[in-house]
């Protein structure tokens, strides 16, 4: 099996996005969606939605990086000539051959182009082509209804939902729904089916 190597700079790209790992430069490049778009923020466990929680949501990332149990990417879009949002690899289990993918958000203008698909694909065909990976996780706030919708249009499956999971920032408890996508999934359909949709 192929290590992941966290002090690696993966830079992942097709025709229309590209993926490198998150800076704390980046700040600059994310600053417009974090003072101008608050409504990205409703359902994240990481309020950014100033400066200064955007600088903290940068620095969280690249620690956890440096602890070997994330990895952020900024994303980039080719087509607009525009950095879009991020995502990232999270809760990274290599003894197990699994992780989560989330955190992933873009900005309005970004939304319902396809873009995201074109993430996906590039994530998931890492994962498991270049990893192998025999699992990849997807979790949501059970209310996000256009996060749920996206991720069962990349092929994820549905496992449940934990109640009452998590605090969430403002007060209250988080209903968290559980998706997944497993190797042999990958191998037989999900690839095939997602990159005609790319």
């Amino acid at each position: 099996m192929q290590l992941f190597d966290f002090n690696k700079d993966y830079i992942l790209e097709d025709d229309r996005v590209i993926l490198r790992p998150l800076t704390t430069n980046d700040v600059e490049n994310l600053l417009y969606f974090s003072q101008q778009e608050p409504t990205l923020w409703q359902y994240s466990m990481q309020q950014a939605d100033s400066e200064e929680k955007l600088n903290k949501y940068i620095a969280t990332a690249l620690e956890n990086r440096n602890n070997q149990t994330e990895y952020p990417f900024i994303v980039y879009d080719k087509q607009l000539e525009r950095y879009a949002g991020s995502t990232r690899f999270y809760d990274i289990q290599l003894q197990h051959q699994t992780m989560q993918l989330g955190y992933t958000w873009y900005g309005k203008d970004f939304q319902g182009t396809g873009l995201n698909k074109h993430c996906k694909f590039l994530l998931l065909q890492f994962a498991f082509d270049e990893l192998q990976m025999k699992r990849v996780e997807f979790r949501a706030d059970n209310n996000n209804a256009k996060s749920i919708a996206a991720m069962k249009s990349i092929g994820c499956t549905v496992e449940g939902v934990l109640r009452q999971h998590v605090a969430l920032p403002n007060g209250g408890r988080r209903d968290s729904i559980i998706l997944s996508i497993l190797k042999e999934e990958w191998n037989h359909h999900v690839k095939e089916n997602l990159s005609k949709k790319l």
